[in-house]
């Protein structure tokens, strides 16, 4: 497959970012964690708002960068199951840490909501 960035990285932080970011990757890796193994199919259901060839993509861009391991079966019909390898286990209490920060801050802008929608009533 042909490497994807055609620069090298600026810094550390956008090493990693290449790596992870994405409308895709941080929920995919974050799956796997949860499920451990999954099936391509199980994904796709996960990542619904993904088309075939995008979450494909991003599943191959995820092996390429080692932190997804995909392991193929030859039966019929073929089987195929991702997890993550070690590197991509080690992310897993940084994206825990956004997906924390991410309930905060969306609790917080469902509260302005609330109160904007309130105020908007008692005018």
């Amino acid at each position: 497959m042909k490497k994807k960035y055609n620069s090298a990285p600026a810094c550390s932080v956008d090493y990693a970012f290449r790596r992870i970011g994405g409308k895709y990757k941080g929920r995919i890796l974050w799956y796997l964690h949860q499920g451990n193994v999954l099936r391509y199919g199980e994904l796709r259901k996960k990542l619904s708002d993904s088309t075939t060839k995008m979450l494909t993509q991003t599943l191959r861009e995820l092996e390429e960068d080692g932190l997804v391991h995909r392991e193929v079966y030859h039966e019929v019909p073929p089987k195929v199951e991702y997890s993550l390898t070690e590197m991509g286990k080690e992310l897993i209490p940084f994206i825990d840490h956004l997906r924390q920060w991410g309930e905060k801050q969306m609790a917080k802008s469902e509260e302005l909501t609330k109160n904007n929608c309130s105020l908007k009533i008692d005018l």
